[in-house]
């Protein structure tokens, strides 16, 4: 990474996305921490990794509040592996030394966007409804009608839709139910927030969201179909569900700065999204083409990330291979097109 991002980012933009084609070449998590150093000194202040949003919450407790220690946010407050990262530590201990003796408006924000689901497997709605319930003091048994999480989280559910759940009797009330919920936390936020905080509020929303974006993901591997077909519900099942958090968290950090989002490629680019399966092609909006769409493309800013040659973004190979510290960037323009950064 040789140039300022600052140099060629608009000035109107809050929404600035850098994507990875590899979650195992630490070299982008590197050159995304020097990014965000950047994007902070132009008044950014927060960040969103591909990890799941719940979990994240201790991850951002860590770095604004100091809650709990730097082991235990690594620990806990990440998923699909993320947390055993190196540049992502690093990361993680800068927000924290940043934010030590700062106002509570100047720090820095951790988020995560990501559904708590693995390529296999999704956990049951059931501990994410239940949050809700007992921050609303609603009475519902979620339990009962939710079942034994096995059911929802082993490989079956997700691989084969005539062993989902997604598709029963349960489901479909625990849908209602977490409708209802979202319309009770909303109609009497005035005091709830009076009563908690409006970080406590914004936490039940996010537990209540997750549980609906679970119901929904469970409910695509209900539905039948050949492989491919099946795949591509379930990968734009997934980014929808990050589309939606990214709205929701851009929701919260627009009054306080710009806001920077570190994932795969695939779930930020604004050209619909493609997995080669076979001889065929699966193809899904991710959740960079929904958000775009829905913010402006002024306003959302994508920067891919790729070693030496650029495969889908049809650049030329590199003279000499990258070495393991040094990553190309290039720069998306319009819908398509790229050009080295």
């Amino acid at each position: 990474m040789t140039q300022d991002i600052r140099d060629f980012l608009p000035l109107s933009c809050g929404l600035v996305a850098f994507g990875e084609p590899t979650h195992v070449e630490p070299a982008f998590g590197r050159v995304r921490n020097e990014l965000f150093a950047q994007l902070v000194g132009r008044g950014f202040r927060s960040i969103v990794l591909e990890t799941d949003r719940v979990s994240a919450l201790t991850v951002d407790a860590f770095v604004r509040e100091g809650a709990g220690s730097l082991d235990g946010a690594m620990r806990d407050g990440f998923t699909h592996g993320w947390g055993e990262q190196e540049p992502n530590r690093e990361l993680v201990a800068w927000m924290r030394a940043y934010n030590r003796s700062r106002p509570p408006q100047e720090r820095l924000a951790f988020h995560g966007f990501d559904a708590p689901t693995e390529n296999t497997t999704a956990p049951s709605p059931r501990p994410y409804l239940e949050h809700a319930r007992d921050y609303l003091g609603a009475d519902v048994d979620v339990a009962a009608l939710a079942g034994d999480d096995e059911r929802w989280s082993r490989t079956e559910a997700v691989l084969d839709a005539a062993m989902s759940p997604g598709a029963s009797a349960q489901a479909d009330r625990l849908r209602a139910v977490a409708d209802d919920l979202l319309g009770l936390l909303h109609a009497r936020a005035a005091e709830l927030i009076a009563a908690t905080s409006r970080e406590e509020w914004e936490a039940a929303r996010t537990h209540l969201t997750a549980g609906a974006g679970l119901l929904r993901y469970h409910r695509q591997a209900a539905r039948p179909g050949e492989p491919g077909e099946r795949l591509a519900g379930l990968l734009g099942a997934r980014d929808e569900i990050m589309a939606r958090n990214l709205l929701a968290i851009r929701e919260v950090e627009a009054r306080r700065g710009g806001t920077f989002v570190f994932a795969h490629n695939s779930h930020l680019q604004r050209n619909p999204s493609v997995w080669r399966m076979g001889e065929k092609d699966v193809t899904w909006n991710g959740a960079g083409r929904i958000v775009a769409a829905l913010v402006g493309g002024e306003k959302y800013f994508f920067v891919a990330g790729a070693l030496g040659g650029a495969g889908p973004w049809a650049l030329a190979p590199a003279a000499e291979e990258p070495s393991a510290g040094e990553a190309d960037l290039l720069l998306e323009v319009g819908n398509g097109g790229s050009e080295a950064a």
